[in-house]
């Protein structure tokens, strides 16, 4: 296998697709790569022994240039990304899941920014949210990259999106098995306390939301984000935004972990407590328990009552 990496003006890009049973969506993923204006590419698909139909779609992707896959048993998708990292020789990288899609020169784009700043860990754009049909439901709106940002949820490093330097992220040792259903948002973290990122104006990758997804997994998601902010917290505190990683860690609580309107009232008041910019940017109706469903049952009911309706 070469060594090479790069060429003086086009740097390789390596892309990692870790996989199991997506065969649904997993021939869009790799179209949405090698339909990408940006060459040279190293797109290594790591599947965990799918039952479906995914060997077959990747058979059918042999003699493609760039293109390597192996399909064996694995613990889950923490250890599937580090076997692509282990594979990886690009100087660029992304990590695209084998149900969602790059748009039109997002690869591109993307390394021209790195290229162009050699200060920055990544780069990240918005995406579009798409049924298990490919049709749109909504696009991302996100602010611009600060690590407090990050953390305070004004703006969103989402992995379909980023785009990243591969010798940083090797040399912090990839995904975190610590972290299962937080490896991703881990990861840009480690980054971000290392080096600058950067939000690009564009919209670079669809997301499918289906009934498979991990985000589904919504306790499992809080709680290992909650871990990764413990994990990290001395880092945090160094940077003076410990606040700010308590605040995101009680915020991502009130969007995946346990449900109970007392509860989510009083994560909001300590998240503000921790980091009063929250305050801004959540109407104050949020802080008064039982506002919202009180106001739903109001509505509904005056509803109920017009006439003709």
């Amino acid at each position: 296998m070469t060594t090479e990496t790069t060429t003086t003006a086009q740097p390789l890009v390596s892309i990692i697709v870790p996989s199991f049973n997506q065969g649904r969506f997993i021939r869009r993923t790799l179209e949405s790569i090698f339909s990408q204006d940006y060459r040279p590419l190293q797109v290594i698909v790591i599947d965990g022994a799918s039952k479906d139909e995914t060997v077959d779609v990747l058979r059918s992707f042999d003699g493609t240039p760039g293109f390597e896959w192996v399909s064996e048993p694995d613990s889950g998708v923490v250890e599937a990304v580090n076997k692509g990292f282990a594979r990886a020789r690009g100087v660029i990288g992304g990590i695209q899941s084998s149900d969602d899609f790059y748009l039109p020169g997002a690869i591109s784009m993307s390394v021209a920014a790195l290229l162009d700043d050699p200060a920055l860990a990544f780069v990240y754009g918005d995406i579009a949210k798409v049924d298990a049909e490919g049709r749109e439901l909504s696009r991302s709106r996100l602010g611009p990259y600060s690590l407090e940002g990050v953390l305070l949820k004004d703006t969103t490093i989402l992995q379909p999106a980023t785009f990243f330097r591969m010798a940083l992220a090797k040399s912090l040792g990839g995904w975190r098995e610590e972290v299962p259903y937080a490896a991703d948002t881990d990861l840009w973290l480690r980054m971000a306390l290392q080096a600058a990122g950067c939000k690009l104006d564009r919209l670079m990758a669809q997301r499918s939301m289906h009934e498979a997804q991990r985000d589904t997994q919504g306790a499992k998601i809080a709680r290992d984000y909650g871990k990764m902010i413990d994990l990290l917290m001395p880092q945090f505190r160094a940077r003076g935004l410990a606040g700010a990683a308590l605040a995101s860690k009680l915020l991502m609580a009130n969007r995946y972990g346990k449900p109970g309107e007392l509860l989510r009232v009083g994560r909001l008041w300590r998240a503000s407590a921790h980091a009063p910019k929250v305050i801004r940017k959540i109407p104050f109706a949020a802080y008064v328990p039982w506002y919202y469903p009180v106001r739903k049952r109001l509505r509904a009911a005056a509803w109920a009552l017009l006439p003709n309706h």
